[in-house]
Parts: C-alpha cells; structure tokens; sequence
C-alpha cells in the first residue's frame, strides 16, 4: 500500500477504491497528555462487503463465507487506535482491511494426497519390533530360575 493514495491493493490488480470506504473518526481511550483528550485519533474503516462491484464474484462470495462472524449487515469493520496519530491510525487501519479481505479471498489450500508408507520401511519397522520383543521375553524372570 502506497499511502493513502486511493486504492488499497487486496493480491494482484484487485484494489478498493477509496469511494467505498467509510471512515469514522473518535477520541481513543486510555492515559495520554494534554492534546490527547481533544483529538479523534481513533479510527473505525468499515467496507460494505455485500454491496461492492470492486471484487471479482467468486472472492466476495469467498470472503463472506469466511468473515460471516465478523460481518455486521455485510460490512466489515476495523479499528485502530494504538497510534497517537489519526493518519498513523488511517494507515493501520487500511493495512489491517486490506490484509484480513487477502485472507479471506485466498483460494482453499489444495487438498492433501496421502501418501503410502513403502514396504521396505514397514518390514523394517515390524522387523525391529520382534527383536525388541524377543529382547525384553529374554529377560523375563522364567528364564532366570
């Protein structure tokens, strides 16, 4: 992400556009000097998941499948408010929008093959298993009479 130039780039060519974002500005909570009790540092970035044009159809059926918990009426919404500095918080907030809709509009991971043990490996290991049993049958206390 370059700023706040317009677009946040979600993986390759697909972005948001600025248009589509809302950004509510408050006061954030906790110990601060005398500026911090004036100034809306905090910042809330929601995005309407639902409506938007800006996501191909197969990643935003994707990512509301995937971020439903989180969705309030198809909006997602993030904070951040741990910055002192509005902008500082506009940034992270656009970088944790961006970040969490990549995630959500990833592709499944590929399924896994199981794989089968070689023959070898499985004598060997059976192998060793009756000598270990042989061993310890030696040991037992009816051979020591």
């Amino acid at each position: 992400m370059d700023g706040m130039s317009g677009h946040h780039v979600i993986r390759g060519s697909v972005s948001l556009p600025e248009a589509e974002l809302m950004w509510r500005f408050s006061r954030s909570s906790g110990p601060g000097g005398q500026h911090v009790n004036t100034s809306d540092s905090k910042v809330e970035l929601s995005f309407d998941l639902a409506k938007t044009e800006a996501l191909p159809a197969v990643w935003k059926q994707r990512a509301l499948e995937r971020l439903a918990g989180r969705l309030v009426d198809g909006v997602v919404t993030v904070r951040s408010s741990e910055h002192r500095s509005q902008w500082r918080n506009r940034e992270a907030a656009a970088v944790r929008l961006t970040a969490l809709l990549a995630e959500a509009t990833a592709p499944p991971p590929k399924p896994r093959k199981p794989t089968r043990i070689p023959r070898g490996i499985n004598e060997r290991r059976l192998r060793q298993k009756k000598q270990r049993s042989e061993t310890k049958q030696g040991r037992s206390a009816r051979n020591w009479g």
